[in-house]
């Protein structure tokens, strides 16, 4: 990649995902920055020359071309060989927030890049351009044998993305523990003390059991004092 400055000519390597193809060329351009590049196209296409083109999975041998044309509707992100930094005068402060992007067949994490002061929440309905930026991303399809990949940067195309959501730890809330008391009732109290846990039909046949041994002890009773 050639580094200039702004308004000066850039030879950018880039890889383009689409449906079914990963297309992998480079372009000349002014501008400095891989989202710029796919936002601010003249044209709905891209034109890279030394381009390499292959199916998901490397189960079919590459294509090559000097040059081929790319409909950026088609693209699903595109991926730059190397992050260049915007020119620091230009730069809009910002914090960057954890996404999950799913954008079939593939899925991508990283940061995304929203206005200071502003939840997550608010800033996916501010995200409106037709490529959004994703820094630290990792992107990868276990359905077409891609595996995981890490890039400085992409640019995933929002049309095309069907999900995009906060990423990261989620808590997870603990229910109490349930009541040691029985709440059903019988005809012999309001409740029955339950601390193991047992099921109704075992608390019914203790009560059994013990109103047997019960009217047994009775009956020894009495045979004793007839005796």
């Amino acid at each position: 990649m050639l580094v200039g400055w702004a308004g000066e000519e850039l030879r950018v390597g880039l890889t383009l995902y689409t449906d079914a193809y990963i297309v992998r060329g480079s372009l000349t351009t002014r501008q400095r920055r891989l989202s710029d590049i796919v936002n601010n196209a003249d044209e709905e296409f891209l034109v890279l020359t030394d381009v390499t083109v292959e199916r998901f999975g490397g189960r079919v041998s590459a294509r090559s071309a000097p040059f081929a044309q790319v409909n950026l509707s088609a693209v699903l992100f595109a991926v730059a060989e190397t992050a260049v930094e915007p020119v620091p005068e230009l730069r809009t402060p910002k914090v960057t927030e954890t996404a999950l992007i799913s954008i079939p067949p593939f899925e991508v994490t990283g940061h995304i890049h929203v206005l200071a002061e502003r939840d997550l929440r608010q800033a996916l309905q501010e995200l409106t351009g037709r490529f959004i930026p994703v820094t630290d991303a990792t992107y990868g399809s276990e359905a077409v044998g891609e595996s995981p990949r890490r890039a400085p940067m992409i640019a995933v195309n929002r049309a095309r993305a069907q999900i995009l959501s906060p990423f990261g730890d989620v808590a997870v809330t603990t229910a109490p523990a349930a009541s040691t008391w029985e709440a059903e009732p019988d005809t012999e109290g309001p409740g029955r003390f339950n601390p193991e846990g047992r099921t109704p039909q075992d608390l019914d046949r203790e009560d059994l059991d013990r109103d047997d041994l019960q009217r047994a002890d009775f009956e020894r009773q009495d045979r004793e004092r007839e005796g």
